[in-house]
């Protein structure tokens, strides 16, 4: 057992929210290439490493008992490897998740997991490997990754490779996510979209206020909520609990499904909504939250 006296890090892997997602294409090797805008939600796991003889992983929290410590099916297990084989060390440590994000539910969880152990690893190994080393790393682990390690609302285009950072941090936006506790796969959904694709139309700046913003992303769209509807229909549900919500100025799938979000005009509107809706579907995961253009201002 690890002695209180011992060193641990702590670090925070936020929901990914893709305000957009156009899928403009699709690669030889079979992987699609898009057009996104992503920003992270306050909400967050917790990712926590201490030292250790070996390398081990224990959850908990509200979604724990969904994931399984087999490592070849563990994206943070397969992270941390990755890492140490990367910096030519033993993989040795003790890796605990706090997992509070539903399971295969668009909101990049399992990506952010890995990218936070990343990030926590790194510190607790005293390793400082290139920004294009852990790039290529982070990308090998899944197309979302990069941009949770990068930690920064920003454009995404290629496969997940590609990353402009907004040029500047957008303030943030009242927002609540739903899920109707039913996760579906993101192989799944992919597997059911069909032609033709959407021109890349980038947003690299968020607009200034709520209003402006929801106009400009109300001219875009999620190209996976058609195949993700199918899959799952109670999507519109989700959608429709959104939208009739008072101060409730864009509703949205946000990346594959099926949680979706809404942006509101302000956190008492937001509340008010979860509140609602929260009393309306018991089964469902609603919480209301506020967007982040920078991780590192999680705690």
């Amino acid at each position: 057992m690890l002695r209180p006296t011992e060193p641990f890090i702590t670090v925070p892997a936020p929901a990914k929210i893709n305000l957009y997602l156009h899928v403009t294409g699709r690669r030889a090797d079979g992987y699609h290439e898009l057009d996104s805008l992503i920003v992270f939600a306050a909400l967050h796991d917790v990712i926590t490493v201490a030292p250790h003889d070996s390398l081990t992983f224990q959850q908990s929290g509200p979604f724990g008992d969904y994931l399984t410590d087999e490592p070849n099916n563990n994206l943070v297990l397969r992270a941390a490897q990755k890492l140490a084989n990367l910096a030519g060390i033993p993989a040795k440590a003790r890796i605990s998740l706090y997992k509070t994000l539903p399971i295969a539910a668009g909101l990049g969880g399992g990506s952010a997991d890995a990218a936070a152990a990343l990030r926590a690893l790194c510190q607790l190994w005293l390793i400082d490997p290139s920004e294009e080393e852990v790039a290529v790393l982070a990308l090998s682990l899944g197309a979302d990754v990069p941009v949770c390690l990068k930690g920064l609302a920003a454009h995404v285009s290629g496969v997940g490779d590609l990353l402009n950072p907004l040029q500047f941090c957008p303030p943030p936006m009242a927002m609540v996510l739903v899920n109707p506790n039913i996760p579906l796969s993101t192989k799944s959904v992919y597997g059911k979209l069909r032609g033709p694709y959407t021109p890349p139309r980038p947003l690299n700046i968020l607009p200034k206020n709520i209003y402006e913003l929801t106009y400009a992303l109300a001219q875009r769209t999620n190209d996976l909520a058609t195949p993700a509807r199918v899959l799952c229909p109670i999507i519109d549900d989700v959608l429709a609990a959104l939208t009739a919500s008072e101060g409730c100025q864009l509703a949205r799938l946000s990346g594959s499904g099926p949680s979706c979000f809404g942006l509101f005009t302000d956190t008492n509107n937001a509340a008010k909504a979860a509140s609602r809706i929260s009393a309306l579907k018991g089964d469902w995961w609603v919480k209301a939250t506020y967007s982040v253009g920078d991780i590192t201002t999680l705690s």
